[in-house]
């Protein structure tokens, strides 16, 4: 198999975050998905982007020019003392006027994106069998993350001589050698099935996504997908469509146990299917 480096510096570079709530449950074992506002779907998404420089400075210009316009500069997600998009652009906090330039400037720039999603009633109906067979056990959020780490590198690490994964930091938390442990562990379950199959240098760094533009870009994604899985609201996903590389919706499994797998060459979810889910 053929090594080639994908870019300047002769790494592959990922870049990752997650949209959604892993928490099950609230104070004495309350179930929170009952809450209206409780997340229905955990995902966690990656953009590799061969062109990061490009890229990042294509971000940085529409962020300064925004900030210089006077028709952005005076809404208050964008004042530097709310830490917000001065910082940075996120879709959640971003003024809708703001969030359809970076949507825009989005579909001229070249990156692939992935993403994996959970359902969280599967997740909770999986931790209800797993506390009858065993009635010691006790569910944590980071649980769930890290299946969805293996789920999305699954096929991931395996074809190039270097990766360099920067995920997201959420918090003080630093999670950089368990993150690094779950992708070996895919990394070797992958090379048992294939032979001859190296193994490549491994580089998992946490960053801000002020710190990382391209942590940016995943999370505008995530939003898109996020706002079709919540929301019922496709046309940013459509928007996005071309750009999506694989979609895997674990638990829509009518047709195959392993899940639904969407790529840009196939339709976007279906959003009837979507809503019917959760009636």
């Amino acid at each position: 198999m053929s090594r080639k480096p994908l870019n300047q510096s002769g790494s592959v570079l990922y870049f990752v975050d997650e949209a959604g709530d892993g928490v099950l449950f609230g104070p004495k074992g309350r179930n929170r998905l009952n809450d209206k506002d409780a997340s229905r779907f955990f995902m966690l998404g990656m953009v590799q982007c061969e062109q990061t420089e490009i890229a990042t400075d294509a971000l940085e210009t529409l962020r300064k020019e925004l900030l210089a316009h006077p028709l952005y500069a005076s809404i208050p997600s964008m004042q530097p003392a709310a830490q917000k998009t001065a910082l940075g652009f996120h879709a959640k906090d971003d003024h809708p006027e703001v969030r359809a330039k970076v949507f825009e400037l989005l579909l001229k720039l070249d990156f692939k994106f992935h993403v994996v999603i959970k359902e969280m009633r599967a997740v909770l109906e999986y931790v209800n069998r797993r506390n009858k067979m065993h009635p010691d056990y006790r569910y944590h959020p980071n649980e769930l993350y890290d299946l969805t780490v293996r789920l999305l590198f699954k096929q991931k690490v395996h074809s190039q001589n270097h990766y360099r994964i920067t995920f997201a930091r959420r918090g003080q938390s630093d999670r950089t050698k368990e993150l690094k442990k779950q992708i070996e562990r895919t990394r070797l379950e992958f090379s048992r099935k294939h032979s001859g199959i190296e193994s490549p240098v491994l580089d998992v760094v946490p960053a801000y996504p002020s710190e990382q533009p391209c942590l940016q870009i995943a999370d505008y994604c995530l939003w898109a997908v996020q706002r079709c899985y919540e929301r019922h609201e496709a046309r940013f996903l459509e928007a996005l469509w071309s750009k999506v590389s694989l979609l895997h919706d674990v638990d829509d499994t009518d047709k195959f146990f392993y899940g639904n797998y969407l790529t840009r060459k196939t339709s976007p979810p279906n959003l009837e299917k979507i809503k019917s889910r959760w009636i």
